[in-house]
């Protein structure tokens, strides 16, 4: 498990996710970040992992009081339900660690309600098998800014990678020559990048502007 040189960067082909938890009860109490921008950023997260084709996994805990998952997010998996635990630690659930090691991947990308519970147990626990644990922390929220960073720092001390939704997206793509995918990341900037997605609007408008005369 490399930490550093070109095999630490993320692979579509050797890649994994896990997303934890975005249910109306937890976004309720999250006060690390607002949660519309949580929101946009697990959806964008999961389009991307569609477009190349890496394998996701939805879990949710105590759905009857919790609540469902996202309806945004799940529209990205409109035929995959959720898997539902009583476990808070994700990683206790056999339902969700058998399709990890059936899958065969050990680049692990986990996002979840709360980072400093249901995401860092899991987390921490992947790491000490051996997975190289990428966690997404503007995916990912805490009941309080210091739980999200405190979190953070204990999940970086265990092994784990912190980083965040648009790197990965970038690292799966790597290169703008591969094509096959190129349209799909181009319509997550639109939908789910923010500023990116306005400077593309406006990179696209000047693009597809005639010239004048005395400009050509």
């Amino acid at each position: 498990m490399s930490k550093n040189g070109l095999n630490a960067l993320l692979r579509p082909e050797d890649s994994i996710v896990v997303l934890i938890d975005h249910q109306p009860f937890q976004f309720a109490c999250l006060k690390s970040h607002e949660p519309t921008m949580i929101m946009n950023n697990v959806v964008g997260l999961a389009k991307a992992a569609k477009v190349f084709d890496v394998p996701t996994i939805l879990t949710t805990v105590l759905e009857e009081r919790g609540g469902y998952l996202i309806k945004e997010l799940q529209a990205v998996f409109p035929e995959q339900k959720p898997i539902d635990r009583t476990f808070i630690n994700t990683w206790e659930d056999s339902k969700v660690t058998d399709i990890v090691k059936k899958s065969g991947r050990k680049q692990l990308v986990l996002a979840g309600l709360y980072t400093e519970i249901c995401l860092a147990m899991p987390a921490i626990q992947a790491a000490g098998e051996g997975y190289d644990v990428f966690v997404v922390t503007d995916a990912s929220g805490g009941v309080s800014e210091e739980a999200h960073d405190m979190a953070v720092r204990r999940m970086v001390a265990a092994g784990c990678t912190p980083i965040t939704w648009f790197a990965i997206v970038s690292e799966w793509q790597r290169d703008y020559a591969r094509e096959s995918t190129l349209e799909g990341v181009t319509n997550i900037i639109y939908e789910n990048g923010g500023a990116a997605s306005v400077a593309l609007s406006w990179e696209t408008q000047l693009l597809s502007a005639p010239r004048a005369k005395n400009q050509a």
